[in-house]
């Protein structure tokens, strides 16, 4: 599909990130195709939601990030809203997300808008709470120190409830996670943990995640979280340094809610999307997290290599032991047809013709 209309996102602390700009710019020009900068903020600039930064553009279908994948995630919540396919361009340190290296944007831009690339799909979360969520302003300043000017607090979603306890739907989708945290650095917070409506158990802890497949590779890995296919459809539940015996990370079915609940003896707790602060919650405040229908378009150029990136990016080390063995030989790479049995299967691209 050609590329219409492109938003573009860029990680301005970045003077590579500042030079691929105005190669999309120039090549945007040279197509006769609308290029327009989005989620551009300053200190003293409000920024706006997905949807509405989303309209502002012209509601772009490729949005272009320039940066790592902070800046992928500042896309993908603006892209999502109107169902814009993302292209990352990798300036980052880790890069699960991003898709292309620098050099290759204007190659990449190319590939898409000739038809040559394709279209990966990732589950989001979205979310309920007993409340709009806000943050309090004698707040704001001490929670956003350092980080720039804050989103605004989510919209409720239009759909009606009926009946109470159902709480009000909030318009936010996270590709990585919720997170509820602490607010006190000398106080954990105390949850009351449901899934599928059912209780887990009260937690006190400094933090609890949310994550998606995707996100597992994220705040929830730094906490000692599994490490899920982001192929998958599943939510990851982590606390991160309970009080407890009881610190196990719990995966569950993707159309299970889970619903954290401050407890009335807990100190206040703020809640985070994608790791953009968008409210605080008092005692007796709870929020409900679950699969959205809604779900991030990321741009391919090659079949995904999650296990490769996963193995570089981490660094990972083999066992002393396997060193006389040497490094392992490839597998399901041959030459020839694919089994009647393993067709379909999810397997590494055939060995490049020379």
């Amino acid at each position: 599909m050609p590329v219409h209309r492109i938003g573009l996102v860029v990680h301005q602390g970045r003077a590579a990130a500042r030079e691929a700009a105005r190669t999309v710019h120039s090549w945007s020009e040279a197509h006769g195709i609308p290029c327009t900068d989005i989620d551009v903020w300053a200190e003293d600039h409000h920024r706006r939601g997905g949807r509405e930064e989303a309209a502002a553009a012209g509601h772009p279908d490729l949005v272009v990030t320039l940066g790592g994948d902070g800046t992928f995630l500042r896309g993908a919540r603006i892209a999502v809203k109107s169902g814009a396919r993302v292209l990352g361009v990798d300036l980052g340190k880790v890069g699960f997300l991003t898709e292309v290296p620098v050099h290759g944007v204007r190659a990449a831009l190319d590939a898409v808008h000739q038809g040559h690339a394709t279209v990966e799909e990732r589950m989001t979360l979205t979310m309920r709470a007993s409340r709009p969520l806000e943050i309090p302003p004698r707040l704001e300043a001490l929670l956003l120190y350092g980080r720039g000017p804050a989103l605004p607090a989510p919209r409720v979603r239009p759909e009606s409830t009926e009946g109470d306890g159902w709480g009000v739907p909030l318009d936010v989708n996270a590709l990585n996670d919720v997170v509820l945290e602490k607010l006190s650095r000398d106080r954990q917070v105390s949850v009351g943990v449901y899934i599928a409506g059912r209780l887990l158990a009260s937690y006190s802890a400094d933090a609890l995640a949310v994550a998606t497949p995707t996100g597992s590779t994220a705040y929830s890995f730094a906490a000692g979280g599994p490490v899920l296919s982001p192929h998958m459809e599943a939510v990851v539940f982590t606390p991160i340094a309970p009080h407890m015996t009881f610190d196990r990370s719990i995966v569950v079915a993707p159309d299970e809610p889970v619903a954290l609940r401050v407890l009335p003896h807990s100190g206040q707790a703020a809640v985070s999307v994608d790791g953009q602060l968008r409210g605080v919650l008092d005692p007796g405040d709870w929020i409900g997290v679950f699969r959205a229908p809604d779900r991030v378009r990321l741009i391919r150029l090659h079949p995904t290599d999650f296990y490769g990136r996963l193995r570089d990016r981490f660094r990972l080390t083999d066992a002393p032991a396997t060193a006389l063995d040497g490094p392992s030989a490839p597998f399901f790479r041959p030459d020839t047809p694919v089994p009647p049995d393993l067709a379909g299967l999810r397997l590494p691209p055939p060995p490049a013709v020379r």
